[in-house]
């Protein structure tokens, strides 16, 4: 049986680990990466980037059908989802050809097969013919990633029922579905398949669809998707199904039966941390799955981080990322700053697009924080007229001064065109604690959507110009 050592062992290839695998070489570590799929975690291969490609199929397919208000004459787009799908393979074959050729290039060597952890760092890895090999190393980091969550009653077979690792590689759009849980993934799902030609029903658990974001920006999303026959029902329970000669009725506690051709379970993710081993050591894993650790990282055994899906923090690609940097930090004495989990930035992709960071409204006021808010709608911004796109508003949240203007920025959310593009000065408002004076000054350059954000930073001044 074959040993080596490295400074960091790494046992998971998706976001966080081959980022921290990269960070780590950038520093000069070397490194080992155990990974018994595919390099490039679920990300890559079944969540961000396939779903987002499928996404934009779905744009393409809208914009096409919307092109006669712009003078652009077309028949009704049809689709070949065969193509889509080879596309996405193809997009997705890219990517993973870039991770592996970075990680290469860094000398991070990687080893194909099962990790599972024992006593002293010390990791065993499977390979696929059933040899097995050993590493041990100087911190041993594991980001073994998640796997969908299932539902009491919905078997899945993959056909009739699926979660979202059938629904990326299905041959074609079911003409009914319904969706049930209403977070990112589920809309995201939602306004895809309606874009492509299903007549979709979100079945949520909760008052609110994406809950998370401010209220006022999920009503206007749920308004938004009712425009476009996407029917949404929240507060309800899902009982089960009763499949039929083609397709399925799914029972609602409360409310009428469903008939659909699909079911698409998508009510979350589960840390995958079966196989983990962890033997002879001082891990701890909640009755979840999650592993538990510290703010930095660190689990209960000396010198063995989790991160990414595997711990209760938001199951986010760009929130990976940002552990991974941390815990390299960390190994190496460069007193990092922990990752300020309620600030992150939340990206959904359906249509309208969701984008938020920082505290919601009654957030701020249950936090005893005096606060003003700043609404504004995309109907009246130029660069949305222009590109037939004024459904949405950016909301701002911010400290109440005595003279009742804004102080410090609390919250940025968002709902419109592009707005997971737009985040990113309302998330650096939000994380460097700036006040709307200070960010009011920036200049906006016209015509942008990105004014808004602009106007409705400008109107907490006690000012403003169009607002």
């Amino acid at each position: 049986m074959s040993e080596s050592h490295a400074d960091l062992v790494i046992i998971g290839g998706g976001p966080a680990g081959y980022g921290a695998a990269l960070y780590g070489a950038s520093a000069g570590l070397s490194v080992i990466l155990v990974e018994r799929d595919k390099v490039g975690g679920t990300c890559l291969h079944r969540g961000c980037i396939p779903a987002k490609e499928l996404l934009e199929t779905a744009s393409i397919t809208r914009t096409v059908k919307e092109a006669g208000q712009f003078g652009v004459l077309t028949s009704e787009p049809g689709l070949d989802f065969s193509i889509t799908q080879d596309r996405k393979q193809s997009v997705i074959d890219q990517l993973t050809a870039g991770v592996e050729g970075l990680l290469k290039r860094r000398n991070c060597s990687t080893l194909a097969g099962t990790g599972r952890l024992g006593a002293g760092r010390k990791v065993t890895v499977t390979h696929d013919d059933g040899s097995e090999s050993v590493v041990t190393g100087e911190r041993v980091l594991l980001c073994t990633g998640s796997v969908p969550r299932t539902l009491p009653g919905f078997e899945v077979d993959g056909t009739i029922v699926m979660t979202s690792d059938e629904v990326l590689s299905m041959s074609a759009i079911p003409p009914r579905a319904a969706v049930i849980g209403g977070g990112a993934i589920g809309c995201e799902f939602a306004s895809m398949m309606a874009d492509l030609g299903s007549q979709v029903t979100i079945l949520e658990g909760m008052e609110q669809i994406v809950p998370g974001v401010d209220p006022d920006i999920s009503k206007a999303l749920t308004r938004a998707f009712k425009k476009r026959n996407i029917d949404v029902v929240t507060g309800v329970k899902v009982l089960g199904h009763t499949p039929g000669a083609s397709g399925t009725t799914v029972h609602i506690d409360g409310a009428d039966d469903l008939e659909v051709d699909a079911v698409v379970v998508s009510i979350g993710r589960r840390p995958l941390s079966d196989h983990l081993g962890l033997d002879g050591t001082d891990v701890l894993v909640d009755e979840r799955g999650f592993v538990m650790v510290d703010k930095f990282c660190r689990t209960a055994e000396p010198g063995v981080y989790a991160f990414g899906d595997l711990i209760n923090t938001p199951q986010l690609a760009h929130v990976g990322f940002a552990e991974a940097i941390l815990v390299v930090k960390d190994f190496l004495g460069e007193a990092p700053m922990p990752v300020d989990y309620a600030k992150v930035p939340w990206a959904i992709y359906c249509h309208p697009e969701v984008a938020f960071a920082g505290m919601t409204e009654q957030q701020a006021r249950d936090a005893g924080i005096n606060v003003v808010v700043s609404k504004h709608r995309f109907t009246g911004n130029s660069r949305a007229m222009i590109v037939g796109q004024t459904d949405g508003l950016v909301k701002i949240i911010a400290e109440e001064l005595p003279d009742g203007t804004g102080g410090r920025i609390l919250g940025v959310h968002m709902m419109g065109p592009w707005v997971t593009e737009q985040l990113g000065q309302g998330y650096l408002a939000v994380n460097w604690e700036a006040t709307v004076e200070e960010t009011a000054a920036f200049i906006q350059p016209h015509p942008t959507l990105s004014e808004l954000f602009g106007e409705s930073v400008l109107a907490l001044t006690g000012r403003s110009l169009h607002g």
